[in-house]
């Protein structure tokens, strides 16, 4: 039983989906390569010498907070501290002239006719000029939530259940897209089912679980929405596609 009373069972596959919920980092837009980077040179710098493998598997979907706070733990708060303020100038700077859409989520979007939202770990101002940069702020406006609305980040489902709160849907009539374990994770928790996208940094097996469809390609995306929206009962499959 989650904090929040849910059971964290999957949502049955004969559930109408009416909201899809995307998260942005890794999903939207290609930054979590970027910052894997960085935070890998942070560490030899910082003493705390990280491979990219562990960079994922340690902060990839995680809040800011989170990852602050396993720093702190390894390496001290105050080098913390400077740990973070440094990633964030030089993940700025790096996503000024290398930042690009995820592959293939341009047409993804352009083909889904379902309403749809970004719930990200990541701060709004940092969503606004991330989105903003590849030119899909837009067309998510207004309706675009940050982890640092809710109590708790990824992997508890308070995120994911607020977005669906705010928009009016219920957790078992929502699906997420995702490409961390830790948001995967948040979804399954939330009673939602999980598109979880391979292509990035995160490798599949990381993703995969209950009521989760685990793919490669975005371009694939539409069609995999179309089928959970008719209840087709693979969609509740823990496979590769």
């Amino acid at each position: 039983m989650n904090a929040d009373g849910r059971d964290g069972c999957s949502a049955p596959a004969s559930a109408p989906v009416e909201l899809v919920i995307f998260d942005c980092d890794g999903v939207l837009v290609d930054s979590e390569r970027i910052a894997v980077e960085v935070h890998t040179r942070l560490g030899v710098e910082f003493g705390w010498s990280l491979s990219a493998a562990q960079v994922v598997e340690l902060f990839v979907g995680k809040s800011g907070a989170s990852i602050r706070e396993i720093i702190a733990a390894r390496v001290g708060t105050t080098a913390s501290v400077r740990w973070d303020e440094e990633f964030h100038r030089r993940l700025r700077d790096a996503f000024e002239t290398r930042l690009r859409p995820v592959d293939g989520i341009v047409e993804a979007l352009d083909a889904i006719g379902l309403p749809t939202c970004v719930a990200s770990s990541g701060t709004h101002p940092k969503l606004r000029h991330s989105l903003g940069l590849v030119g899909l702020y837009e067309r998510f406006s207004g309706r675009v939530f940050s982890a640092t609305e809710v109590a708790h980040g990824k992997p508890a489902p308070d995120l994911f259940l607020h977005a669906a709160a705010r928009m009016g849907v219920a957790p078992e009539s929502c699906v997420v897209v995702e490409d961390s374990g830790f948001g995967a994770q948040a979804a399954r928790a939330a009673a939602m089912r999980c598109f979880g996208y391979a292509g990035g940094v995160t490798p599949g097996e990381r993703l995969a679980g209950p009521a989760t469809v685990v793919f490669e390609d975005m371009r694939e995306l539409p069609r995999l929405l179309a089928e959970a929206a008719l209840a087709v009962p693979a969609v509740a499959s823990g496979g590769n596609r």
